[in-house]
């Protein structure tokens, strides 16, 4: 096997169990790895400190194991899908009677750097975002399929858009097991289309599922915009939650007849939904001020450092429009998918677009993502989704 040596003092990180090892800390490597290779991992004494898949790239090993005598082969992606299996059982969101669609494993956060794997009733969508991860893919499908026992019948794997476009890669959408077209999955009672063919992510954003299910709560009697609504999934819950109106606005067509197709798959001939499809800031230029209800979850602003500033010019910019205009006693819930963006920036982002309208704003509750998107205590990096739901006066 293949061995990284790192520079002196490097493998203090990786002493906290921190996933990443970054080029720069690389004093020699052993031969020559091919990208997504197991390599194993010493420190400038040569003492063994880790194993990973290896790739080009700033982050140039995501850890596998700190186990030196591990093997990653069959029995340990058994192992680690059984683990995130359990968790999920654990925490009662993998055996409810009414919900079959739940993230089973969270990249660094369930010790798998560079995996996602999504599970939409039969269909399990498995996604890499690491060359080690697609290399690995059919063992991984393998191993899923046993753990799973019988809970699924297909897995799709959709990693076209997500791996490194310089490792040449050139992966292919398609089911690695099964083929069913039934992509109806349940979600808290409430029935969605998921679209893993071409949807984004996984095919539905499962990381806002209990932020949909708190919407719901404050629904009643309410006007409601749901603003970059992609597949609805806040509408659905509005819906249900006894909502005068809803409108839901998305820039993408497709994303519009996927929002319609839920509204009508749970409250079929319902009155009190419409959809748009235009660009954020031209609606909300022109929307007046009837919604006391509104929510802000646009794809991520920023998605390296280098895009930060622009971006939280652009929440300061969403948020303020909003303030301008939500009636008084209205709620917004907005949000920051930005990994690049954490929390006391995007509440500086909202805090100054508040102050610049004027207005009196509260904070009820301050979001972050599910509990089957799991948060490494070693890698902070990934506590990605920000929200925070607002009174405004």
């Amino acid at each position: 096997m293949y061995k990284v040596y790192l520079k002196p003092g490097k493998e203090e990180s990786l002493k906290r169990f921190h996933p990443w090892v970054f080029s720069g800390a690389i004093a020699r490597i052993d031969g020559q790895p091919e990208e997504g290779e197991v390599v194993e991992i010493y420190t400038s004494h040569n003492e063994f400190i880790a194993k990973g898949h290896f790739q080009i790239g700033s982050i140039a090993v995501r850890v596998l194991s700190f186990l030196q005598d591990e093997a990653i082969d069959a029995d340990f992606w058994k192992r680690k899908l059984a683990i995130a299996l359990d968790m999920r059982q654990s925490i009662g969101i993998a055996n409810r009677k009414d919900n079959d669609t739940y993230r089973l494993v969270h990249g660094e956060g369930d010790n798998l750097p560079g995996l996602v794997i999504d599970i939409y009733n039969r269909t399990a969508v498995m996604q890499a975002h690491s060359a080690g991860m697609h290399l690995d893919r059919m063992a991984i499908a393998d191993a899923l399929y046993e753990v799973m026992e019988g809970r699924i019948d297909n897995i799709y794997y959709k990693s076209e858009t997500t791996l490194p476009f310089k490792a040449d890669l050139y992966p292919e959408n398609g089911f690695l097991r099964g083929g069913s077209t039934d992509n109806i999955a349940t979600e808290y009672g409430l029935k969605f289309y998921i679209d893993w063919l071409k949807g984004q992510k996984t095919g539905f954003f499962v990381d806002q599922r209990e932020n949909r299910a708190l919407l719901e709560r404050y629904a009643s009697g309410r006007s409601v915009l749901n603003m970059f609504c992609y597949t609805g999934g806040f509408s659905v819950y509005a819906m249900r939650g006894g909502a005068r109106m809803v409108h839901s606005v998305d820039s993408s067509a497709k994303a519009i007849d996927l929002t319609n197709k839920n509204i009508a798959l749970n409250f079929p001939d319902d009155t009190r939904h419409t959809a748009y499809a235009e660009d954020a800031f031209k609606y909300l230029d022109h929307m007046g001020d009837r919604y006391d209800l509104i929510i802000l979850d646009p794809p991520a602003f920023a998605k390296h450092r280098d895009a930060l500033r622009n971006a939280l010019q652009g929440y300061r910019r969403l948020n303020a429009k909003v303030f301008e205009k939500i009636q008084p006693g209205g709620i917004l819930f907005t949000f920051s998918c930005s990994q690049a963006v954490n929390k006391d920036q995007f509440r500086t982002a909202v805090f100054t677009a508040a102050a610049q309208s004027g207005r009196n704003v509260r904070i009820l509750h301050q979001l972050t993502q599910p509990a089957d998107h799991p948060v490494n205590i070693y890698h902070p990096e990934g506590e990605y989704l920000k929200g925070l739901v607002l009174y405004v006066e």
